[in-house]
């Protein structure tokens, strides 16, 4: 029989409950799991020492999720955080935004009291590069001093809900950094403590800044920026005007579409100057406004959509008096760059704007969010939140010398992006006097879905000049013959096709003692022509020295290293790709034009022009970057690398050295 105390010590060990270890808190199973944003709810002690803004960043939970793998790099875990932000300083932040460093392959699920600025929706991928938060509906936050220390209006609490990768317990995944991203402040590096991280951020005194003594932020550069002016108001509706404005000198939009989200359940009545590509009410119907609007008819409504698709209207809607009539309005969704025509820089819409509770007030105002705008291989936009400004002024109606402002307004501005490999739209070839073959376009330059068949990782093919203007799937018997005449390899697998809708051969003509000459010919291999195209090459050493060209129209820009180029006048348009002249036979073929530039070597020294200074180290169509190749033609058939030339030409130099010597 078991003696007294071990019978005691075997019901203590039968009893104890279960614990989990697949969270990094130790929760047990029989008592529910602590509410995550009670760890927030006080501000860590140092917050008491920061004299300008606190950011804090505390790690709450998680929690092991499905497929259970032994893998730890690829086993996700359903984490939960909590990030504030506090003005302990005695300015009001407007707008805050905030950067967090996540860099365990997060998805971000959920962030209640902020949105992402690039206004991605959720979930989104943020793990790598980090992610800008900023404050929505919050996006102010008073002082202390103006609120008698009213935490509800000094402090926004972001509550992160997301999945990560590759910690197991006990370690936690904390982000690098955290800091503010507002203009005028700097953040040192964060104070990490186990699961929580915060830093105090102050005013920059080096930085050129404004304070805030007035009401609204000033407004904001950027490649574009689009203006949110409420013009007229009622309890249950408003009128606002959408101004988008290009102010980038080799931005670009072609048949733009706009589109945002709704936040507190407003639909769109109606619309001049644009029009939504979709109208069903069902969203209405079935959704919090029919609750309100009992007896409303919404069959004449325009979009009950939350995150509605909107396009310019086309030129032939300029004067209707009931659907267009606005300046500004119906061009068929294109904004041209300053550079080209500053009057068509710039498109206009209205927008009818029905709210429902608890917004039923002439000043209950709330702008849509996560905007985003693209065109017809345009540049890419970023676009971040809308920032409350001081009301645009507008010219009285009357014609007297008076302005009326804006009700209120907003400014959301958005900024091109670089394309990242293997992703532009349009790429570039190389070609020159010297060299039999021309470099390609680089392989999958701008992306490839099907690499089954061909290799998205090898070089492209040398080709003869008269293989450019055929398609790519035609190019593959001459790019044969040319390997086997040349003496070239030809692998097995082909290198994948560019995928570009529009190329760009840049063509060395010749390389004289006072100048030399350059052709350039665009190729347009979609179905659509492009009207006002534009050209804009960025040559760093050889720009200045540009001379004329003779079949576009050409002017060197302020910054003296970028040329732009557009079609003459009845040459604006660059047509589409077209049938043979027997179709059953003939490949089809491009859109094209071309024309001779010629440049001077007067006063800029050092100029190689057949090894690297000849050729456009960037090049833009419509305002989107195009991807170049990473090597020159060179008179043997081989190619040289652009970033190892100075190797080669050191290699050259010593080679003359040597037969020197053994002459």
């Amino acid at each position: 029989m078991m003696n007294p105390p071990l019978l005691f010590m075997f019901f203590l060990l039968s009893t104890t409950p279960h614990v989990t270890l697949s969270q990094d808190y130790v929760f047990e199973t029989d008592k529910p799991k602590p509410d995550p944003t009670a760890a927030a709810a006080a501000e860590p002690p140092e917050s008491d020492t920061c004299n300008g803004i606190f950011l804090s960043y505390n790690f709450i939970s998680r929690v092991k999720e499905l497929p259970h793998l032994k893998n730890a790099t690829a086993q996700s875990w359903a984490f939960k955080s909590v990030a504030t932000v506090l003005n302990a300083g005695a300015e009001e932040l407007k707008a805050w935004k905030m950067f967090i460093g996540f860099h365990h392959d997060e998805i971000l699920v959920s962030a209640s009291g902020a949105v992402v600025m690039d206004g991605s929706d959720f979930p989104v991928k943020v793990g790598g590069n980090g992610t800008y938060l900023s404050g929505y509906p919050q996006s102010d936050l008073k002082t202390a001093i103006e609120t008698a220390g009213d935490f509800t209006q000094i402090e926004a609490e972001v509550e992160i809900t997301g999945t990560q990768f590759g910690i197991r317990p006990p370690g936690f995944p904390m982000p690098k950094t955290i800091k503010l991203v507002n203009d005028g402040y700097k953040c040192p590096a964060p104070v990490t403590k186990g699961r929580s991280m915060h830093v105090c951020c102050i005013r920059d005194k080096k930085a050129k800044h404004n304070l805030t003594t007035t009401k609204f932020l000033p407004r904001q550069e950027g490649d574009l920026s689009l203006t949110y002016d409420i013009i007229q108001t009622y309890q249950s509706n408003y009128l606002a005007q959408v101004t988008i404005e290009n102010k980038n000198p080799l931005g670009r939009l072609d048949h733009w579409n706009l589109t945002w989200e709704w936040m507190r359940g407003e639909f769109i009545y109606s619309m001049r100057g644009a029009y939504t590509h979709r109208k069903d009410v069902s969203g209405c119907l079935y959704g919090p406004a029919s609750v309100y609007y009992k007896d409303f008819d919404f069959t004449p409504v325009m979009s009950c959509d939350k995150k509605p698709i909107i396009s310019d209207l086309p030129q032939d809607r300029e004067k209707d008096e009931k659907i267009g009539n606005l300046p500004y309005c119906c061009r068929n969704g294109s904004l041209l760059p300053t550079t080209m025509d500053p009057m068509k820089s710039k498109s206009i819409f209205q927008v009818t704007v029905y709210k429902i509770p608890p917004d039923m007030n002439r000043t209950a105002l709330s702008p849509p969010q996560k905007w985003k705008i693209n065109g017809v291989l345009n540049p890419n936009y970023k676009c971040g939140p809308p920032i409350r400004v001081a009301p645009t002024e507008f010219p009285d109606p009357s014609g007297l010398m008076v302005t009326t402002p804006a009700i209120a307004s907003w400014q959301v501005v958005c900024n091109i992006t670089r394309p990242k490999e293997t992703t532009s739209r349009c790429c570039v070839s190389f070609s020159a006097f010297h060299a039999d073959s021309v470099i390609p376009c680089n392989t999958c330059a701008c992306g490839c879905k099907d690499t089954d068949t061909c290799n998205a990782n090898a070089a492209p093919l040398l080709l003869p000049s008269e293989a450019l203007l055929v398609p790519f799937a035609n190019r593959t018997v001459k790019a044969k013959a040319w390997a086997k005449i040349k003496h070239l390899p030809y692998p097995k697998i082909l290198p994948c096709p560019d995928n570009c809708g529009v190329s760009i051969n840049w063509h060395l003509n010749s390389d004289y003692k006072s100048g030399w000459t350059a052709r350039m010919t665009l190729f347009n291999w979609e179905d659509y022509p492009f009207e006002d195209w534009f050209v804009a090459i960025r040559m760093d050493k050889a720009s200045p020295g540009y001379e004329n060209v003779y079949s576009f129209n050409g002017t060197r820009l302020p910054d003296n290293k970028t040329i732009f180029f557009q079609g003459l006048p009845g040459l604006a348009y660059l047509m589409g790709e077209t049938n043979g002249t027997n179709p059953n036979r003939d490949p089809r073929v491009p859109g094209k034009q071309q024309s001779v530039i010629s440049f001077v070597k007067k006063r800029i020294l050092g100029l190689n022009i057949a090894h690297g200074d000849g050729f456009p180290s960037r090049v833009y169509f419509n305002g989107e970057e195009c991807s170049l190749p990473t090597r020159l033609p060179s008179s043997d058939g081989c190619w040289f690398n652009v970033n190892l030339l100075s190797i080669v030409l050191i290699t050259i130099a010593t080679f003359v050295l040597i037969m020197d010597h053994l002459s």
